[in-house]
C-alpha cells in the first residue's frame, strides 16, 4: 500500500494531468457540468456492476473513473470561479466533522442506530423541513424506496419486527390479488405498488439489501439464458421453434453452472 505521502502525490499527479487536459485536448476542453452528467451515471453503474461482482482490480479501474469525474467538475468549478476541489475537500470535511459529533464533540453514539438517528436530527437542524428532503428525486424506485425507509428509521418511524413487516407484506399480497381478480389495471399497479415496498421493507428488516439481491439475480437469470441458447445452437436449434418443456431441459442444466 501506498503511503499518505504517496497517495497525496499521486493525485497531484492527476490534478496536474486533468490540468494539462483542460488546456490541450479538444474533447476535454469541450466538455461542460452538463456534458459529464451521464457519464458519471454510466461510470457509478460500472463500479456498481464490479462491486456485486466483487472484482477488486475493476474495482480500483471503475473508482479512478470516478475519481476522474470529480476532479473534472472541481476543475470546471475553478474555472467558472464557483469552487475548485479544495473547497470540495473542505465542505465534505467540514460536514463530516459536524455530522459525527461522537467522535468530534461529546455526544455519545454507541450503536449504528443512534449514529444515524442523530445524523438525521442535525440535517433537520441544518434547515431541512423534512427527513426525505435528500433523497434525489431520479434515484431508480428501488433504491428511493430503500433510503425514504432507512430515512423515516432515522427519526423513530418504524416496525420493531420483522414479524409484523411480513404480515405487511401478506397483507398486501391479499390486496393485489382482490385487484387482480377484480380486473382494476389502476388499482392492481397501485397494490403492486405497495407489495414491492412492503417487500423491500422486509428485505431491510432480515438484512438484505434488495437493489443487490435483484441485480444478481438478474445476472444469474441472464447466464442461464444465455447458456440455454449456446446450448441450443449447439444443436442446430433455434429458440423460437423450441417448445418451453425443450428449453427447460437446458434451463435445469444451466442451474448447475450458475447458481
Amino acid at each position: 500500500m501506498n503511503s499518505r505521502k504517496e497517495q497525496l502525490a499521486a493525485f497531484n499527479r492527476l490534478l496536474d494531468i486533468m490540468d494539462d487536459l483542460r488546456e490541450k485536448c479538444p474533447w476535454d476542453k469541450k466538455q461542460t457540468l452538463e456534458s459529464l452528467r451521464h457519464l458519471t451515471i454510466e461510470e457509478t453503474y460500472e463500479l456498481a456492476d464490479a462491486i456485486l461482482d466483487n472484482d477488486l482490480p475493476e474495482i480500483k479501474k471503475e473508482l479512478g473513473d470516478v475519481l476522474l469525474h470529480i476532479v473534472f467538475y472541481a476543475k470546471i468549478g475553478s474555472e467558472q470561479k464557483a469552487f475548485d476541489i479544495g473547497d470540495v475537500a473542505n465542505a465534505i470535511s467540514d460536514k463530516l466533522i459536524h455530522r459525527h459529533p461522537h467522535i468530534y464533540g461529546d455526544v455519545v453514539a454507541d450503536t449504528e442506530e443512534e449514529v444515524k438517528r442523530n445524523w438525521e436530527q442535525l440535517k433537520l437542524k441544518e434547515g431541512n423541513t423534512s427527513v426525505l428532503e435528500g433523497v434525489p428525486k431520479s434515484l431508480p424506485a428501488v433504491v428511493k424506496a430503500s433510503r425514504i425507509q432507512e430515512k423515516v428509521k432515522g427519526v423513530g418511524f418504524d416496525w420493531e419486527h420483522p414479524e409484523q413487516v411480513w404480515e405487511k407484506v401478506q397483507e398486501e399480497l391479499t390486496e393485489l390479488n382482490e385487484e387482480v381478480k377484480a380486473g382494476n389495471k389502476e388499482e392492481t399497479e397501485k397494490e403492486f405498488g405497495d407489495v414491492l415496498f412492503s417487500m423491500i421493507n422486509y428485505a431491510r428488516f432480515i438484512g438484505v439489501n434488495p437493489e443487490n439481491a435483484l441485480e444478481k439475480t438478474n445476472k444469474k437469470f441472464i447466464n442461464r439464458f444465455q447458456f440455454l441458447e449456446k446450448e441450443a445452437k449447439k444443436e442446430g436449434k433455434e429458440l423460437a421453434d423450441m417448445s418451453l418443456t425443450e428449453m427447460d431441459v437446458y434451463w435445469e442444466k444451466s442451474k448447475a453452472f450458475y447458481k
